[in-house]
This record gives structure tokens, C-alpha cells and sequence, in this order.
């Protein structure tokens, strides 16, 4: 099974995640840098909540491709959510 069967909704999804590894970078180097841990702990959050959003999308395909049961969504979001 293919996750994201949209070539449209997948490259979204592709250029999500790598605006993501855009903003980890930036963390590292802030990291590096010895910035203040608020300017830091500011980044990770968006971070995670650009994650959160990536994963949600994910599941967002899943449910409208129809090829995975009811029960499985939920079990998936239980798992990870």
C-alpha cells in the first residue's frame, strides 16, 4: 500500500518535511551559537507542531484513499498521536 497516492498532496507532504529539516538545522546552529534557551525551546515547538501537523496530514490521506479500515485509523492514531 502506497501512503499518499496524490502526487500533489505527496510532494506537499515532501516539501513540509523538508522545510522541517530547514527549521532543525536552524535549532542546531542556535544550539551551537549558545543562544537563550527561550529562543531555542521557541523553535523546537514550532518544530513539533510542524511535525504534528505533517502527521495529521499523513493520516489525512489515509483516510480519504478509503484503503485502510476505521479501526486501523484509529489504532494508528492511538499509537502515534
Amino acid at each position: 500500500m502506497t501512503i499518499v497516492q496524490d502526487p500533489e498532496r505527496k510532494r506537499a507532504l515532501v516539501l513540509r518535511l523538508k522545510r522541517i529539516e530547514g527549521q532543525l538545522r536552524g535549532i542546531q546552529r542556535l544550539l551551537e551559537d549558545d543562544e537563550d534557551c527561550e529562543k531555542v525551546a521557541q523553535q523546537l515547538a514550532a518544530a513539533r507542531k510542524a511535525l504534528d501537523k505533517s502527521f495529521y496530514t499523513l493520516v489525512g490521506c489515509v483516510i480519504s484513499q478509503g484503503d485502510v479500515p476505521a479501526d486501523e485509523v484509529a489504532d494508528m492514531l492511538a499509537k502515534f498521536a
